[in-house]
């Protein structure tokens, strides 16, 4: 169940990125995994540099961001008022090249990032005797989805933000610049998803792929707690992280299985998911 827990946060935190892209922009983000192992291997590439763990977290995190911002900039702004399947294609081919890309610089070599000294140990809880970095990556999800949230509800900006995507013409007659408060909400919640990675790249192999597992499981973590709805990617993380660490006690093979399953029994009796509402058409 511990083990759920820090999986649950991982996948609720990388479910909200996805969730800020789509429920704000309207977009299908299908390079999300990508943009995990970027966050991955910027923060691996930081602590070779440097040896500290924040500065890793931090760089890792930032890379990812301004990396999102640009690609916003450059390719994914001019396909808003696009089809949906054209920006699918986009993002798709977008994470496909992200990977290769990956691939051709550092190899298909799996690289490993050691935990801070600091939390390489262990820890008792109970009866249970629990790796302490493992607690350490549930806080820091837990930190940037009350971030996260606080941000994008209860700031100016979040405020901002709602209003350019709700009436750009609006806001444009205020004097603002829609165009850049959607490039900041794509960054958002890239950075998100680069954050999980870097907090992650201890537990997992570093490779371009890492992200292909993590990007699949946050989709079924969105579809569980509604589209667009951020509590709901909360809710739907933790949902799917207990579901594969307990199946995985039986019978690991059958994890995804479960997961899906759960998905599909949800759907069934709550088409738009624990927490969803009906949106923009």
């Amino acid at each position: 169940m511990f083990h759920g827990l820090v999986l649950g946060g991982t996948l609720a935190l990388v479910g909200c990125g996805l969730t800020i892209i789509l429920g704000t922009l309207g977009l299908v983000n299908f390079a999300h995994g990508a943009f995990f192992a970027i966050g991955a291997y910027a923060g691996w590439l930081a602590f070779e540099w440097t040896g500290s763990y924040l500065a890793a977290v931090v760089i890792g995190a930032a890379v990812t961001c301004a990396f999102g911002f640009v690609i916003e900039r450059g390719l994914i702004s001019r396909f808003y008022q696009r089809p949906h399947e054209d920006q699918i294609l986009l993002t798709f081919g977008l994470g496909i090249v992200i990977v290769e890309a990956l691939r051709a610089i550092f190899g298909g070599v799996g690289r490993a990032m050691p935990s801070p000294d600091w939390a390489a140990g262990a820890v008792s809880i109970g009866p249970v005797i629990y790796p302490e970095y493992r607690l350490v990556v549930f806080g820091i999800a837990a930190l940037s989805l009350l971030v996260f949230y606080l941000l994008l509800y209860h700031s100016r900006l979040g405020l901002i933000v709602r209003a350019a995507i709700e009436d750009t013409l609006m806001v444009r007659i205020l004097g603002l610049r829609a165009a850049q408060i959607k490039a900041v909400v794509f960054a958002i919640g890239v950075l998100a998803v680069g954050l999980a990675g870097v907090v992650m790249a201890p537990i997992v192999s570093i490779n371009p792929d890492v992200g292909a597992r993590f990007m699949v499981q946050s989709f079924v973590v969105v579809v569980i707690g509604g589209l667009g709805s951020f509590p709901g990617a909360i809710i739907g993380g933790f949902i799917a992280g207990q579901i594969q660490t307990l199946t995985a006690i039986f019978e690991a093979a059958y994890s995804d299985v479960a997961l899906f399953l759960t998905m599909v029994a949800i759907l069934a009796v709550r088409p738009r998911g624990l927490m969803g509402v009906e949106g923009r058409k």
